[in-house]
């Protein structure tokens, strides 16, 4: 099977696997239409990649759900990333764009110093974005304008112009991302109430020294959600980020504790894996406007 795996390594090479001329070596927008790629399971790129589809059957394929819309689904990959297009799960649309940037193109750029701010390039596929008709078109005249661009003489404008149209279309893609969870706002709840309840069993249950090991990557995985989408997820549903979320429930455990069970403080200082009481004290204290044992024995 390896050597149906088609690795892509510059936009030039994308171009002429995908029936598209090469107008920029670095930059193109290419017509999913014209593709031919039967031969291959698979596509690794060695570049950006933002893929819209268009085909309202085939949006099915990138997890979309009943609450999502369904004219068009878009997603996005980093240099190295894989996208499969095996005949029976096929996952390349026939009919839609792609836009595909060199990260040269952005060097030296505000979207080249600010591009690994995008989490949405490291989410998963079952992760992507389903647009509404108006969403869709925003997008599309973003890859026109691009396409416009190139079809112009490279100038020394032309990277300066390039890059913001490319910034400006993921600044949309993110307001759109925020739509999305807006409208999977239910099923959101659902992910963090699991996410509560096995971060409850780990306090119970796991030794005080494991807290240094919470990481986003084992619970997001846990949730079966790529690290960067769940934490974006808690911070649109939450404001806090999962550092910010996870010593919060510390504390919010700490107060049920204190309140109904007789744990010295040195023993929930252990179990909730600080440092010392001392230490948890002081941020308690800071946190709440009180001590631990002014908390646990109000006046």
């Amino acid at each position: 099977m390896g050597d149906k795996i088609l690795k892509i390594g510059t936009v030039h090479q994308c171009n002429c696997c995908l029936g598209s001329k090469t107008l920029h070596p670095m930059v193109s927008v290419i017509d999913l239409s014209k593709a031919d790629l039967s031969p291959h399971t698979d596509i690794k790129f060695g570049f950006y990649t933002i893929l819209l589809s268009e085909c309202k059957c085939e949006a099915y394929t990138y997890g979309h759900r009943y609450y999502d819309f369904s004219d068009g689904t878009l997603v996005c990959l980093a240099p190295g990333d894989s996208i499969s297009i095996e005949a029976n799960n096929k996952r390349l649309p026939s009919k839609g764009w792609i836009l595909a940037f060199h990260p040269d193109l952005i060097c030296g750029t505000p979207l080249g110093m600010n591009i690994k701010d995008y989490t949405l390039f490291s989410y998963h596929l079952k992760e992507a974005l389903h647009v509404s008709l108006r969403e869709k078109q925003v997008i599309l005249e973003f890859m026109d304008k691009i396409n416009q661009e190139l079809e112009r003489c490279i100038d020394r404008h032309s990277k300066k112009i390039i890059s913001q149209y490319i910034e400006l279309l993921l600044d949309y893609c993110v307001r759109f991302y925020e739509r999305q969870f807006i409208t999977r706002n239910e099923v959101n709840k659902q992910i963090i109430e699991r996410f509560d309840k096995i971060l409850d069993s780990h306090f119970e249950t796991k030794p005080a020294q494991t807290f240094d090991m919470l990481s986003n990557e084992t619970y997001a995985g846990l949730l079966h959600l790529s690290s960067e989408y769940f934490n974006d997820l808690l911070k649109y549903e939450t404001g806090k980020s999962f550092k910010e979320y996870v010593q919060f429930k510390r504390f919010e455990k700490a107060k049920e504790w204190l309140t109904n069970t007789d744990k010295p403080l040195s023993q929930i200082t252990q179990e909730l894996g600080f440092q010392n009481p001392q230490y948890f004290s002081r941020l308690f204290k800071k946190i709440t406007g009180c001590s631990p044992n002014d908390f646990r024995m109000p006046n």
